[in-house]
This record gives structure tokens, sequence and C-alpha cells, in this order.
């Protein structure tokens, strides 16, 4: 369980009782509970399991380390559980819309009526918004413009929440007697960036033992269907989970199937057709004898098809690669030598220098640049020339004492709203990585959007684009540019792209970093981490890379720290890395 998840369950306690009118001390309670949770350094998880009093952390007292703990073990929270059903079915949706917080949510309940999604369109279309104090024309415009992204999120969680749930399963599941093959399938298994719910395989010496043993997971909430088939449980937060049971024979095929993507099923099943054969999750015929099933290397390989990696199965042109032997050697977590962006007490993160070179040191990392923010993002207290030549000074200092690892000296310079850069370039052509990104102002047309970061690129000062589309999966959706001309001049300048890591984040989207490989341009892969633990989001950052295609050659940071050293330029005016 991660500090984030524990943290978006007080959030969410705190949202409901501000909804539900109860006195500002406790709602305050519960968000200075998130706020230090999700700011800790160190896990909530692993500092219960080595015996520490988390009444010790600030705003953490008696009840809140009991819920903690409870959230922990159980993966959920009876309070938030109680507290939900005290709210009509739907209404929560309504914080999913950006710019709508637990006050406007209780207002536009109190002065219209409005539970859901549903009523608050319609409000909007016949203008009834406009008329509420404090709100207005443009509220009511952007309203309307941000609820078809919030229907996107209904019942759906970020991947890194699904895992969160899978390994605690998981770890269940294992206890399972006769247990001998499990696995999940579906959504989560192709590493999509949000999950409508998680489907998982099981093969068993004895279906009767193993469906008595999954009943007693403590975070089942209701269980909806049961037989011996197939077990379909609703988890605490509305999470479904379908438990499927296959025989040894059947099970590779049943995990092809209920992988997907459906596009994907049915271009392999089109294959199978054409050379005579019927596919389906119980096996490979030919006739009525099964000629494949028990790996989905078995079945593949039958019908003449390299094996095609789950997060391939978009039916993006995988099938026809993997017929041609051409399918790409995908990145893998091995292959990641160092990160590109990461924070520390200077601006917004939580820890200092040296704890972050050693967190990086102890993840088998040689290298990692250090990329606070500059000035213009005040809410980080983002730091002017002077600082960052300071700042600078400190992190070379630490590099020196290092052996066999590079901490680069670096910042996350700002692109301003006509595309000039928040730090001098003279001092930015000094620093050893530096990432320009936009933080303000998203709301600009697809032209000036793009004239904005060709004038970045351009300056000859930056090494990569950091989160390019600036968008938050749940939040936010990506600004408007025209992808190829911005891509392309990243290729001529030597600016590569990054692929932020963070899950709410995933950008680089995949089919994007698919585009990027085909115009040349190198990718860097970073956590973007602002404590420690958040260098571990790195996974997310290669899956999604594998989902775009990426090999280790488009990768920047699979480059070995002397192969790195070659590669970059110091040098105002020219290419940054070569």
């Amino acid at each position: 369980m991660e500090n984030a998840q524990i943290a978006d369950v007080f959030d969410e306690i705190s949202a409901i009782l501000q909804i539900l009118g109860e006195n500002a001390f406790r709602v305050r309670s519960y968000q200075n509970a998130a706020r230090t949770v999700r700011d800790m350094a160190d896990r909530a998880e692993d500092l219960l399991s080595s015996g520490e009093d988390l009444k010790k952390l600030p705003g953490i007292g008696s009840s809140i380390a009991e819920q903690i703990d409870e959230i922990v073990r159980s993966g959920t929270s009876h309070r938030l559980t109680e507290l939900r059903g005290k709210l009509p079915r739907g209404f929560l949706e309504l914080l999913r819309v950006r710019g709508l917080g637990p006050k406007k949510a209780k207002k536009l309940y109190d002065d219209l009526g409005i539970k859901s999604l549903d009523d608050l369109e319609q409000a909007c279309k016949d203008h009834r918004i406009r008329d509420l104090p404090g709100m207005g024309v443009k509220t009511e415009e952007k309203f309307l413009e941000n609820i078809g992204r919030a229907r996107e999120n209904v019942g759906r969680m970020l991947l890194r929440d699904a895992d969160a749930v899978f390994e605690a399963f998981a770890e269940h599941i294992e206890t399972v007697p006769g247990l001998q093959r499990f696995s999940a399938a579906g959504s989560r298994r192709r590493r999509r960036e949000t999950i409508g719910d998680l489907d998982i395989l099981l093969q068993v010496t004895d279906r009767d033992a193993a469906i008595n043993r999954i009943l007693t997971f403590p975070a089942i909430s209701e269980v909806e269907a049961q037989g011996k088939e197939k077990l379909t449980l609703i988890l605490n937060g509305n999470l479904n989970v379908d438990v499927r049971f296959f025989e040894a024979d059947e099970f590779g095929a049943a995990l092809l199937y209920f992988t997907g993507s459906k596009a994907h099923n049915i271009a392999v099943r089109k294959v199978a057709i054409d050379q005579g054969y019927k596919l389906n999750e119980y096996g490979l015929y030919k006739g009525d004898k099964r000629v494949a099933g028990n790996t989905e290397d078995e079945v593949y390989e039958v019908l003449g098809l390299d094996s095609i990696a789950p997060e391939l199965r978009e039916n993006r042109g995988e099938v026809e690669a993997a017929a041609k032997h051409a399918l790409p050697i995908l990145v893998d977590h091995n292959d990641i030598h160092g990160d590109f962006h990461s924070h520390t007490i200077e601006t917004d993160g939580k820890q200092s220098i040296e704890e972050m070179a050693q967190a990086a040191r102890m993840r088998g990392l040689d290298y990692l640049a250090i990329t606070d923010h500059s000035q213009a993002v005040t809410i980080a207290r983002g730091m002017d020339n002077k600082r960052v030549e300071k700042h600078a000074e400190a992190v070379r200092k630490v590099d020196a004492k290092l052996d066999d690892f590079w901490l680069l000296a670096g910042v996350e310079v700002d692109i301003l709203k006509d595309g000039s850069l928040d730090i001098d370039t003279d001092i930015l052509g000094e620093l050893d990585w530096v990432i320009a990104s936009i933080h303000s102002h998203f709301d600009l047309d697809e032209k000036e959007m793009t004239q904005r970061l060709l004038a970045a690129i351009e300056t000859g000062v930056v090494d990569c684009i950091g989160h390019p589309f600036t968008r938050h999966l749940v939040t936010r959706g990506p600004i408007s540019i025209d992808v190829d001309t911005v891509f392309q001049a990243c290729r001529d300048n030597g600016v590569c792209l990054e692929l932020n890591a963070q899950p709410e984040r995933l950008d680089l989207p995949d089919v994007y970093c698919h585009r990027a490989k085909e115009i040349g341009v190198k990718v860097a892969i970073a956590s973007d981490a602002h404590k420690a633990t958040d260098l571990d989001y790195m996974r997310y950052g290669v899956s999604t890379a594998r989902r775009g295609w990426l090999e280790p050659g488009d990768v920047l940071n699979s480059l070995s720290t002397k192969e790195l050293r070659k590669r970059l330029v110091r040098k105002p005016g020219a290419q940054r890395w070569r």
C-alpha cells in the first residue's frame, strides 16, 4: 500500500465531511493527515511493519494511526465506506470534474439538487449554473467542458493503485491450497494507464478449497457471483474482480484471451481461421482436436507468430510484425541505468541531495539528475538565477564524494507563456541537465502552444522537454500541439522528450512514444521523484515505453554513465547531446 493511496483515502474522507457539513476541525484533521502521509519519505506500511509509532508524526493522532493500520492491513477504510453510504449514488463522481471541489458540489446539491454528472451536464446546458453566486458563465462553460473527461475516469483507477490491490490479493491467492498457476490478465497485464477492473486466472487442483480460501480475503465487500468456473467479487472501493479457473491444457489460451485487447484477439483469431484453426479461451483447435493451449507461447508458435508481449497487444500492427518476425526487442527495467528528473528539499522535494543520491544507488542506478524547480513555480518555492547556481554547486559537492555514481546538476526550468525560459540561458548552459516544462497557461490554442514549445526547444540550452503534454490522468487533459512539428524540432535540435513516470501523468502517452520513435527522437524515462520511494515509479515509465514499442536504443537512460558522458555536450548554441 503506497502512501499516495492512503492519502487519497483521507482526502476523500475530508471531502465527504465537507459535503456533509461536518465541523471544520474534523475536516482539517483528515486534510493534515493526508498531507503528512503523502509527504513522508518512508512508506507507512514499512514503518508499521518495523513497529514505528505513527502518532509521532505531525497531524497523526490515535484515531488516524488506527485507520492507517486498517488501510494497510485490509486495503480499505470502514470509515470511508460508511461515509460514502451517506451520499447519493454517483455524487462523488462530481468531484472528478476539474474545478469542482467539495464546497461547490455541496452548493450545487443544496441550490439545484445536482447529485450526478448527468444532473450537472443538464444544469449547464440549461444555463442554471451561471446564476449561482460565485460561479458565472465561465464556470458553467468549464464544467461542461470537463464533464466528458470526468466520465472517462468513472469506475477506473490508476495503474499504480490497481497494482497495489492486485499485489495484496496475489499474496492471499498464494495461500490457496493446490495452487498451480495464477496470473493477472486484462488491461492491468497490458499495463494500461488506468484500469477498470481486475481479471485473474487460476489453475488449482481443488476448486472448492480454492474458492473457500479466496473468499476469506478481508477486502471483499460483496460476492456478486460464485461458481466453479468463475468468481465475481466486489472489493471495498467498488473494484470489480473476476477470478476464473482453468485446467492446465487451457490455461495459456485462456490467458491470451482474457489479457486482450479485444482488437488484438480478433486479429489473432483471423490468423487462426485463415490457417484452418479455431481459437477460443479453451485452446487452439484443428477440427475437434486441441493442438495448443497450455501456454501463450505455444498458441503463437503453432500460428507461426513470434510471442507478443502483453504491452503490445492493442492491434497496432503487432500481429503483422509477429508474422514477419519483426517485433521490437522492448526496453526492460534492467536496461535503465539512470534517472533524469528528481527534486529535493531545495524546492518541493522531501529529502536532501545526499538522501536522493543514496536512494538511487541503492536501486542499482548509476546516475541521477537533480532537477529542482525554477522560480515560476512559486508553489514549489522555485529557484531564481542565484539559487540555481548555488544549488548546482551543492549538487556537485555531493557528486565529488560519490564513487562510481554520477549526480547531474540540473534544473526543471519553466517555459513561460511566450516560450522564454525563466532562468538565464548562460546559467542553464553551464548545467549538466536542463528539463524545460510547461506548468501554466494550459489553454493556449494549438498554434500558440506549438510556438511556445518551439521557442524553448531552439534555445540551445535545453536537454529535454518535461511531461510534454502536461496531462494529469484524472484531472487534466493534454495540451493541444502540432505533434509532428514539435517532435521534429526536438530531433533537429538535439532535444529529447521525457516520459514522466509519475502514475498520474505517464506522459509521453504510449502512442506518442511510438511516434517519437518513428521520427527519431530519443526518450528519457524519468521518475520525477519528490522523495526516495518515488524513484520506484520508474517501472511505470518502462511499461509505458514498452507499450510505445520503444527499444533500449530509443531510450536515453539505457546509456551507461560512460556513454552518457560522451553524448552530453555542455556548450550553449550546440546540441546538448549527440
